[in-house]
């Protein structure tokens, strides 16, 4: 896998849970409570034993998930890593000879950085991609802001202290690529082989982090006549002040009266999302699939818009990003 695709698939994930397996027989378990649970990507810490078996384990129960290795901190470990299936390395500190030995083995080494002489090093090692450890002790978002605005091309993976109440906070900002964190596999719930536990707080890590809510309903009408009449009823109703525009004219912010039939036999549905790219990666995961085509982004390349393939009860459904 090449540097951009990785960065890109972790970026589509948007959660990388630090795994620290010590009966490394639950790795296939593990895989599939965190599949399951919409996460498809998972850093195996070599903080415990057997951290190879687990990544070799994990990549033959599930072929297309993302697994990595994590706290690689020598060449040994690195060469253990790949070799069990790891589709890129995490260290805690920056080791030029370790992030070197992995690079020239064709797998992606994302070092750990806590300032602008570590972030220098990183890039001249060739890297735009790194971890920020530990995310919180060391300052959290706001330091990550500060020490990153010298560097336009470099992004970040926040780890340590990261959890789902801060979590959006961070994917927010546009150099942040994803978080990792061990808070949706904690070790109580791995020792006890609670596997639906850990699937559910990785649904609603999931769903936190997509935040979905209703943006709007729209309506298709025959006509600009029809729009300025319906949108006139919901005003007279609710006081919902009209705004007429160049394709539609809305009643508040709710109800938009199409001045033409569009998308949808009866009309469209809005839902409103922390990131569009990523909602699209989970619901793929849920058999649901987005039409590409209709897809819009803004001027830093971000998707900003796109509707699904499937109609609901007559109206077309389309994901709009939260501003």
């Amino acid at each position: 896998m090449d540097n951009k695709a990785f960065i890109e698939q972790f970026e589509c994930t948007g959660i990388i849970p630090v795994i620290k397996l010590e009966n490394t027989s639950d790795a296939a378990d593990l895989a599939k409570a965190l599949y399951e649970g919409g996460i498809r990507c998972a850093e195996v810490t070599f903080r415990a034993e057997g951290a190879d078996r687990v990544i070799s384990d994990m990549v033959k129960a599930y072929p297309d998930m993302l697994v990595g290795a994590g706290t690689v901190l020598t060449v040994e470990q690195c060469d253990r890593a790949i070799d069990a299936g790891a589709k890129f390395c995490v260290a805690p500190g920056l080791n030029p000879k370790v992030v070197e030995h992995c690079l020239n083995r064709g797998v992606p080494f994302v070092p750990g950085v806590a300032n602008g002489s570590q972030i220098e090093q990183a890039i001249e090692l060739g890297l735009d991609f790194v971890k920020f450890f530990p995310a919180e002790q060391a300052g959290g978002l706001n330091y990550i802001k500060a020490v990153s605005a010298p560097y336009s091309s470099m992004k970040f993976m926040p780890t340590g202290g990261v959890n789902e109440n801060n979590l959006n906070s961070y994917l927010a900002f546009k150099k942040i690529v994803c978080c990792g964190g061990s808070w949706i596999v904690p070790d109580k719930l791995v020792k006890a082989g609670k596997w639906e536990e850990i699937t559910a707080l990785c649904r609603s890590a999931v769903g936190k982090m997509l935040g979905f809510s209703l943006s709007h309903i729209g309506i298709n009408c025959a006509d600009e006549n029809e729009a300025l009449d319906v949108s006139a009823g919901f005003e007279k109703m609710f006081g919902w002040e009209r705004e007429n525009g160049n394709n539609s004219v809305f009643a508040g912010s709710l109800i938009e009266c199409m001045k033409q039939p569009f998308r949808g036999a009866k009309g469209h549905i809005a839902v409103a999302t922390n990131s569009v790219k990523r909602a699209v990666t989970q619901l793929k995961y849920r058999g649901i699939e987005a039409d590409m085509s209709s897809a819009k982004y803004d001027a830093d390349g971000r998707m900003t818009c796109v509707y699904l393939k499937d109609e609901l009860g007559g109206f077309a459904v389309h994901l709009v990003e939260k501003r």
